[in-house]
């Protein structure tokens, strides 16, 4: 293939019967293409395999690229939960009468094409498809080479679900996987209204630098947890064990634990039998390395500079101590990337202070990061946590997939 302008084209003409598609119609699509999904569990598991086999064991994206049993069924209801959510279409957001006697109404409405790279994660081809199709759009997926197999048998049911209900599949393209298309893509202006690009801090960075279809980031997580000193350390200890090793090639998993030096000497060997359990290896800084040191925890390294602001996506972390919650916020200033920020705090003015100063897409106080989620957040599912402050801001899900539409009523005036 030399262009991939006709599969853009195509998916362009099929927006506009997307578009028509009545509440109902776009609901019992997702919920076919639910019981499509169960029924073709094996497959999906045999097509995943193919992927998995090509994949290093040691690379931190395999648990990303896993579709296993339990993610199917979750997958599953996550279009029915899609399904049952309200239109985001057609919302009246103002509606007034100016002076010259006309009429004004504020719409929601799709916003047409959109397009979304993304990276090794085959469950995105399903959370995009099934948020772009019950908001009224059609979408471009343009997935990595390294999920070639799960998403082509994924994308094969969303179009059996489309025929079955006379939609054109167009309205779902999956793009060959090979990387000279992507800037055809990208300058596609007159077909693709909105770009996403999920990933990598590279892959995003690259899009931002190219792109000339709007983007909307869904940035890498940089995320912070930290230790204040007024803190129940066995909370503490389980809120930060829980953000690293539940799901460590998350965006949302933690990166760097802050610990007040207060209470440094008593929380951090807290950590040494869990972290154990789970090789995770500690970047620490002077002071933290002293402690784990003493405390002979195995997985010990001197952080280095480039160990904080680092997004891990494995079993590591990089510890820090910080004199005092002005320490910590201007230390997650400095490093984070905006995505989610935990303090571990009784007092209630410092967990005032953290969560109305720390500037991220998502605060905590006493929880863990591992929380930021379309899902969790009753949004059904999500494209990504956008961590930029244009349109979407957060777990960005299927009432962020409009734009908005005036719509003027008049009686023959002209305007002088």
């Amino acid at each position: 293939m030399e262009s991939i302008i006709p599969l853009l084209k195509a998916t362009k003409d099929a927006s506009v019967a997307v578009r028509k598609l009545s509440n109902k119609q776009r609901a019992d699509l997702l919920n076919a293409l639910a019981e499509k999904v169960l029924a073709n569990k094996a497959n999906i598991i045999s097509e995943n395999q193919k992927d998995l086999v090509l994949m290093d064991d040691a690379d931190p994206k395999k648990d990303r690229l896993l579709l296993n049993e339990k993610r199917i069924i979750d997958l599953a209801q996550s279009l029915r939960d899609v399904a049952a959510l309200p239109d985001p279409t057609g919302e009246v957001l103002l509606e007034k009468t100016i002076e010259q006697g006309m009429s004004l109404q504020k719409l929601t409405v799709p916003l047409g094409v959109v397009g979304v790279i993304y990276e090794s994660r085959p469950n995105v081809t399903l959370d995009v498809a099934s948020l772009c199709l019950r908001s009224g759009n059609a979408c471009v997926l343009k997935g990595g080479k390294e999920a070639h197999f799960s998403n082509t048998y994924l994308v094969g049911l969303i179009h059996e679900s489309l025929a079955e209900m006379g939609i054109d599949e167009a309205a779902v393209m999956l793009l060959p996987t090979d990387r000279k298309f992507v800037n055809e893509l990208l300058t596609a202006t007159k077909y693709v209204d909105i770009i996403i690009p999920r990933g990598s801090e590279g892959l995003i960075q690259f899009v931002r630098k190219n792109s000339l279809v709007p983007t909307i980031e869904t940035g890498a997580g940089v995320c912070h947890t930290y230790v204040e000193k007024t803190a129940d350390l066995e909370k503490a200890k389980n809120i930060v064990v829980n953000a690293k090793v539940s799901r460590p090639s998350a965006c949302n998993a933690l990166d760097t634990v802050l610990v007040d030096r207060e209470v440094a000497a008593a929380f951090l060997p807290t950590l040494k039998e869990d972290f154990i359990n789970w090789n995770i290896e500690v970047f620490a800084d002077e002071t933290s390395f002293d402690i784990l040191q003493k405390a002979e925890y195995p997985f010990l390294q001197k952080a280095e500079p480039e160990d904080f602001g680092r997004e891990f996506l494995d079993y590591k972390c990089s510890i820090k101590i910080v004199d005092g919650l002005d320490a910590a916020i201007n230390h997650i200033y400095n490093f984070s990337s905006s995505h989610s920020e935990a303090i571990i705090s009784k007092d209630a003015a410092a967990i005032e202070k953290f969560l109305n100063e720390v500037d991220a897409a998502a605060v905590y106080a006493n929880a863990s990061t591992r929380f930021t989620d379309g899902g969790v957040f009753a949004l059904g599912a999500e494209i990504g946590i956008s961590t930029q402050k244009l349109h979407a801001r957060g777990p960005f899900a299927l009432e962020k997939l409009v734009t908005e539409k005036w719509v003027v009523r008049g009686d023959g005036q002209i305007r002088a």
